[in-house]
């Protein structure tokens, strides 16, 4: 399998169950990319908090620098730090070395954020590609994407269409994908997110699965 390919959910889930976010049969994990961000960040750490739920926040290294404060609470309300890259940029416009650099330098933000060397990798728009996945292995960090998106980043999303696509694939073992920033998405699109994470967690409850963060998945290898 070609590492580009797999952005596709079928394909992954065949080949590569664990960088499809496939983890303990009772378990949902949840995820959310493109922060910290001063002005939605804090919304969803409340809703979690209110929930008892924890999450993996895969972050960007600039905007992590830019929040420190940000990072600290979402750290010390128990959650997990991961790594989204150093910028939100296409796969197109970076070289093998930039990509690199970039990686290791976001790895090392979080790494001071959190004073442990981050685990997992997620890179922008889910595009594995080969100097990525090689970039990834040096810093010595696992990519994982998901199984399960909400779709919740273009400006028709909803709370409905959230839970509508989450539905398709979400189920026992899942990796959700959501978005507490709208850094790369429609301009206030995390409204949608927020407010679908209440429900999500109730069905998940209500078919017996625990949600929480990437660390407590016991992910597949692959």
């Amino acid at each position: 399998m070609g590492p580009a390919a797999s952005w596709l959910p079928p394909v992954r889930a065949l080949f590569a169950p664990g960088l499809d976010g496939r983890g303990d049969p009772g378990h949902v994990a949840l995820t959310f990319d493109d922060g910290p961000d001063p002005v939605s960040t804090p919304y969803f750490l409340a809703e979690l908090e209110r929930l008892a739920v924890r999450a993996t926040f895969f972050v960007l290294g600039e905007r992590l620098e830019d929040q420190p404060l940000l990072a600290r609470r979402i750290l010390a309300e128990g959650h997990e730090l991961a790594v989204h890259g150093w910028r939100h940029e296409r796969f197109w416009r970076l070289c093998p070395r930039r990509e690199l650099r970039d990686l290791a330098r976001a790895a090392d933000a979080v790494h001071r954020a959190s004073g442990a060397r981050p685990r997992w990798y997620r890179p922008p728009y889910g595009v594995l590609t080969a100097p990525r996945l090689l970039a990834a292995r040096r810093v010595g960090l696992r990519p994982v994407l998901w199984t399960a998106w909400g779709r919740d980043w273009t400006a028709r999303a909803n709370a409905d269409s959230v839970l509508g696509e989450l539905a398709k694939r979400l189920g026992g073992g899942a990796t959700v994908l959501l978005h507490d920033s709208d850094h790369a998405c429609a301009p206030g699109a995390w409204h949608s997110a927020l407010e679908s994470l209440p429900r999500l967690v109730t069905r998940c409850r209500a078919r017996g699965l625990t949600v929480g963060p990437l660390g407590e998945h016991g992910l597949r290898a692959g």
